[in-house]
């Protein structure tokens, strides 16, 4: 298993730390059943920690036109027709995917395009499962603009405990579907806004992977 770049030094820290505590209850409480227990605890809380920060294997052939992947690995918690007031001024279809703790937190692109925006908003840090997380909490807006199914936008949203996203594409680069987009610590959420005319081939509590489902299919613009 791969571990993402963005967990190396706090898995170090981890281990450290829970390596410390085992060897000091074993010093002073040997052969105890607290210390098995403790023991167990640990390599647990390593395991899950290890899992959160892990890279997925998982890439596509081709830049797949007119697809969108899923964005991060979690659960579909809202499929609706929203009102977008910051960038595209009309409705849209938005899908958003609610990551706990025991997903991999990588972040991919969704769709091959060229980046025509991204920006960081400082905000509040509700649980990100709440509706009210998607225009409230801190996130990064990233619009891709597609060479024949028009711009894509998705957020990355910081939760009740994340308190940092980490966005790696710039304004203006060209960027490839399932290619890294970023990383965001601890529970979180992804947001995408769809055209309304697209095809969403996910429904509303599916577990989805990052670079393995499909969200939905796109239209082509001449064809609108």
């Amino acid at each position: 298993m791969a571990i993402h770049n963005e967990g190396k030094k706090p898995l170090i820290r981890i281990f450290i730390v829970l390596l410390l505590i085992n060897v000091v209850i074993t010093y002073f409480l040997p052969d105890t059943l607290f210390a098995v227990i403790v023991l167990a605890v640990s390599l647990i809380l390593f395991g899950l920690s290890m899992n959160f920060y892990k890279k997925p294997n998982r890439e596509y052939k081709g830049d797949l036109h007119g697809l969108v992947n899923a964005p991060t690995d979690g659960r579909i918690v809202a499929i609706e027709k929203v009102f977008e007031k910051d960038f595209f001024k009309d409705e849209r279809i938005q899908i958003s995917i609610f990551m706990t703790f025991f997903n991999a937190h990588s972040n991919w692109i969704p769709v091959s395009g060229k980046v025509v925006h991204c920006s960081h908003v400082p905000g509040n840090f509700y649980a990100a499962y709440l509706p009210k997380s998607s225009t409230e909490n801190e996130h990064s807006n990233i619009l891709i603009e597609t060479p024949e199914h028009g711009t894509i936008l998705t957020k990355q949203i910081a939760g009740a405990i994340a308190r940092r996203i980490v966005t790696y594409v710039k304004e203006g680069e060209i960027v490839h579907i399932g290619s890294p987009l970023g990383f965001i610590k601890l529970g979180s959420r992804m947001d995408i806004y769809l055209p309304l005319d697209s095809e969403i081939l996910v429904n509303i509590g599916e577990e989805v992977r990052a670079n393995v489902t499909f969200l939905a299919r796109l239209t082509k613009e001449e064809n609108k």
